[in-house]
């Protein structure tokens, strides 16, 4: 039995109806390369072979009695890989956009609490013979760093490698306590709460003088702060319904934007993203005159190097803010703008303390917290006070070698975020081999078509990668000028 953390406890209590908290990742497999071919069947094996592996997704939650302390995880005592691991076919004609409409419809429906928090679908049918996985994992289990742990226990490095893996543990289900039994396990951690909540005050101040510190530097002019998002159709209350699209971009382009203007890949990725929300905008005629803000999830390390939640699972991230220079026509100022804004919101980051919202998560009781956002949605309040944010953007390396699963080869890795209420479009990135795999998850009451995403994404990294071949290239710009210049002579 293991309490959850207060950030992983946040994420069960501030879900609603329509407030989903599942994130995950849409695989996309080559099934011509698993020995004596790949179905459902076969990758039910996979996962029981390998179950003992699984850790913490072996796990239910139960909860304490009116909220008065954080759940706890208990070893599920009937763990059926059967309700985990589902099948479903993709409409005719199988291609990208039948694919995210389905996966779309399955991300519109709330993990069963009763059960370990995580499922797997299998989708046949796609066009050209390939088969695709659609991974949901609760956030409580995991962030998005550690959500891909699932995926590194069914991951091979070769095709033909054996589904079973030596050392795997024996599974052994524990007692579900009664709640009886857990409000009073809850009664010394109330006791302590004056004492964390004065920890947390600390903690407070020293933000506060990190923040006074920032203020007087270079970086506070080009700073974002909370509720300086630009109101657009974006941002509205969001209901369970959910889209889905995808795309990918090379990896080997956005390196050459990155050499070409000495930014980083994540600034990269962040550019490409407000190029395509501007096009998107400015097809509507909504494009605001100030930039649009993403929020932006940061794996957060203690002193060792470990994560500061103290564990190898849960949630150890915190947020910083991006303006994305929406308003700026030229991509490669655009950029620039971006890569500035991104310093100084890791240098407020840094400033603030990496762990203040875990330590600030550790502190509210649950059954409050699930109050005050169910009041929240109810009242629509996100309709009425400027943005925190307009979007989430979040970007996770991913492996650089080839993987399979069942001996089928991965093709693709779209990541899946949830969406948080008054934000009804979160990108989440991943990079696999020589791409950049985007997801991009909506509320289709307010993006009708995420499709226009996808499409604005692809034409946002033309026109970087464009930029970036000109100015990798001066003497050919100076040869087109002169010749310019001598015809213009001439006649």
């Amino acid at each position: 039995m293991q309490r959850l953390s207060g950030a992983d406890a946040s994420f069960v209590y501030g879900e609603t109806p329509s407030w989903h908290m599942h994130a995950g990742t849409l695989v996309v497999l080559d099934p011509s390369t698993a020995p004596g071919g790949f179905d459902v069947g076969r990758l039910r094996s996979l996962v029981e072979a390998r179950s003992g592996l699984l850790g913490p997704f072996l796990r239910r939650l139960v909860k304490v009695p009116f909220g008065l302390d954080r759940p706890v995880w208990v070893d599920d005592p009937r763990f059926d890989i059967g309700r985990q691991v589902n099948s479903v076919g993709v409409p005719a004609p199988g291609s990208p956009r039948e694919l995210g409409a389905l996966v779309g419809e399955l991300l519109s429906f709330k993990l069963d609490p009763g059960r370990p928090m995580w499922e797997v679908w299998f989708i046949e049918g796609l066009e050209g013979g390939r088969v695709a996985l659609l991974v949901k994992v609760h956030h409580c289990l995991a962030d998005g760093t550690r959500g891909t742990r699932l995926l590194e226990v069914l991951f091979d490095l070769e095709p033909d490698a054996p589904f079973g893996r030596p050392d795997t543990p024996v599974l052994q289900g524990e007692r579900i306590p009664p709640g009886w039994e857990m409000a009073l396990r809850a009664l010394p951690r109330l006791a302590g709460t004056p004492l964390r909540a004065a920890r947390t005050s600390g903690h407070l101040g020293r933000s506060a003088l990190g923040m006074l510190r920032v203020r007087g530097s270079p970086e506070w002019p080009t700073a974002t702060m909370p509720f300086q998002a630009p109101r657009t159709s974006l941002n509205r209350a969001i209901t369970p319904n959910r889209g889905f699209a995808f795309c990918s971009v090379p990896l080997s382009g956005v390196k050459t934007i990155k050499n070409a203007f000495s930014v980083t890949v994540n600034d990269v990725v962040l550019g490409i993203c407000a190029g395509a929300l501007r096009r998107y905008l400015a097809d509507r005629g909504e494009l605001p005159g100030k930039p649009l803000v993403a929020q932006i999830p940061v794996a957060v390390h203690g002193d060792n190097g470990g994560d500061v939640s103290g564990g190898a699972w849960g949630n150890a991230v915190t947020v910083m803010g991006v303006a994305l220079a929406t308003q700026l026509a030229d991509p490669v100022e655009r950029l620039r703008a971006i890569h500035a804004s991104s310093r100084s919101g890791k240098i407020m980051q840094h400033a603030l303390g990496d762990d203040l919202i875990l330590d600030l998560a550790d502190v509210v009781p649950p059954g409050l917290l699930a109050v005050g956002v169910r009041a929240y949605c109810r009242l629509q309040l996100a309709e009425h006070h400027p943005p925190i944010f307009n979007l989430i953007v979040s970007n996770v390396q991913g492996p650089s070698i080839p993987l399979y699963i069942a001996g089928a080869r991965l093709v693709a890795g779209h990541p899946i975020g949830p969406l948080l209420d008054g934000g009804g479009l979160n990108i989440t990135v991943l990079s696999y081999l020589d791409h950049i795999d985007f997801g991009f998850v909506v509320c289709p009451d307010i993006v009708e078509d995420p499709w226009e995403f996808a499409e604005a994404t692809l034409e946002a990294f033309a026109e970087l990668e464009k930029a970036a071949t000109m100015s990798a290239s001066p003497s050919k710009r100076t040869n087109k000028a002169r010749t310019k210049a001598v015809d213009g002579a001439g006649a």
